[in-house]
């Protein structure tokens, strides 16, 4: 079937209108209204989210041109609905009174599109391996954004939000993520965050994570954990609570914490790279999960380091562009949705053929060559033929990528291995009252 007076398919879309397509399938079919009853509202949710992505693909240095460029492609993608403002104080107290409301229908949409995209690698073994980190995006150096944020980082720093999100291990697509000040605690972060873990969750952690409450807190939850742990940490032997006592059992009991019962751990030593490497773990039995699995699940950790070089580097976002501390905030939000739907438009075309070779890098490329084009006919397979091609490069790279001599990188210290003492017989004798308390109760 043809156009009448045109001779072009019907079924022909721009490219805009293939890039709202694409767009829309991550989108719910409910809950992010295009029209509302009241006919004043111009910024209806759905054009608020679909500016707030647009905004954060957009190849610009400012917030005013970030917003044009969006606002423009929008109106493009809806030429028979009303046009939004052009004005962007507006867009944005709105979008800051909304962005809350906006996430509660969006986030839940974007997980189950996780799980989709994962396909057979949702699972690895029994577990969905998630990984959690950490990291600090800066931001504008205003009189607001200090006394919000504060300086929490290394010497001469200036304000900074303390980013803390959860992946899926295999995929490295975003599942949750938290945000806070310079010296928020990431360790409360992932408690927030333990209800979003999926059943069967197997949480891929580095040091920083260590913690008799959080621990617990997971265990409590139903979730297991794979964790580095350093010398900060005493850990005992022969405490006697657990039924059976393996060489690698350990438990984690503080002082501070005698009134509760001690949590039976198993300590992984590993070599890695030529360095000690000690883990913890909730899986006792070495034939669930082995020395070799454990190395390689958290030797998987770098793919986090990678999602946060995509949201600094790639997406240009390692510093905010907002002046305002609520501006700030709302910003890093749609920073980190515009991420997930870049990954998961990586995963859902790239990765059906081969998911080692998936890039944002290529895949937002890619997409800002959509947003930038206005007339002309798409090619023939359209944006999901483009995306197929936004692969990493096959080439075989002969010299290291790291640069030659970076004066800002971190060389930080390893973690060094716990402490570990025998359990003393007093300790031996309250554990013995907390198992019977338990037991009674």
């Amino acid at each position: 079937m043809t156009r009448q007076g045109t001779g072009k398919p019907a079924t022909a879309r721009g490219y805009h209108s293939q890039l709202l397509h694409v767009m829309g399938k991550y989108f719910p079919r409910v809950g992010l209204p295009l029209m509302t009853d009241d006919k004043r509202v111009r910024w209806t949710d759905r054009l608020l989210a679909i500016v707030a992505i647009l905004m954060v693909w957009a190849d610009a240095t400012r917030v005013c041109d970030a917003f044009v460029t969006a606002r423009d492609v929008a109106v493009s993608m809806y030429r028979s609905r009303r046009r939004p403002g052009r004005c962007l104080g507006p867009f944005l107290e709105r979008l800051g009174a909304s962005t809350s409301r906006l996430l509660k229908v969006l986030v839940p949409v974007l997980r189950q599109a996780v799980m989709s995209a994962s396909g057979s690698t949702w699972r690895w073994n029994r577990w969905v391996v998630m990984a959690v980190d950490g990291t600090r995006i800066d931001c504008p150096r205003t009189a607001s954004n200090e006394q919000a944020f504060g300086c929490a980082g290394r010497k001469k720093t200036g304000p900074q939000q303390f980013l803390t999100t959860v992946f899926h291990l295999a995929t490295g697509l975003i599942w949750d993520w938290r945000r806070g000040r310079s010296d928020a605690s990431e360790r409360t972060h992932l408690r927030e965050m333990i209800g979003s873990l999926p059943d069967h969750a197997l949480l891929v952690a580095d040091a920083g994570f260590t913690g008799y409450d959080l621990l617990r807190s997971l265990l409590v939850a139903g979730r297991d954990f794979l964790i580095r742990v350093g010398a900060n940490v005493t850990l005992l032997r022969k405490l006697g609570y657990a039924v059976r006592e393996d060489r690698d059992t350990v438990y984690l009991w503080p002082q501070s914490k005698h009134d509760k019962e001690p949590l039976v751990l198993r300590l992984i030593q590993l070599r890695d790279d030529g360095k000690r490497c000690c883990l913890l773990t909730t899986i006792l039995d070495r034939k669930v999960l082995s020395d070799a699995e454990a190395k390689t699940l958290y030797r998987m950790r770098w793919k986090v380091e990678v999602n946060f070089r995509s949201l600094k580097q790639t997406l240009c976002r390692r510093k905010m562009l907002s002046a305002t501390p609520s501006n700030a905030r709302v910003e890093l939000d749609w920073a980190m949705v515009g991420l997930c739907l870049l990954g998961l438009m990586a995963v859902d075309h790239v990765a059906r053929r081969d998911k080692t070779r998936v890039s944002v890098a290529a895949t937002l490329r890619t997409l800002r060559q959509w947003m930038r084009r206005r007339t002309g006919r798409p090619p023939s397979k359209g944006l999901g033929g483009a995306l197929r091609k936004a692969a990493l490069d096959r080439y075989t790279r002969r010299r290291p990528k790291e640069a030659r001599d970076w004066p800002h990188k971190k060389r930080d210290k390893p973690p060094g291995p716990p402490k570990l003492r025998m359990a003393t017989k007093a300790e031996v004798r309250k554990a013995k009252g907390v198992l019977d308390a338990n037991r009674a109760a």
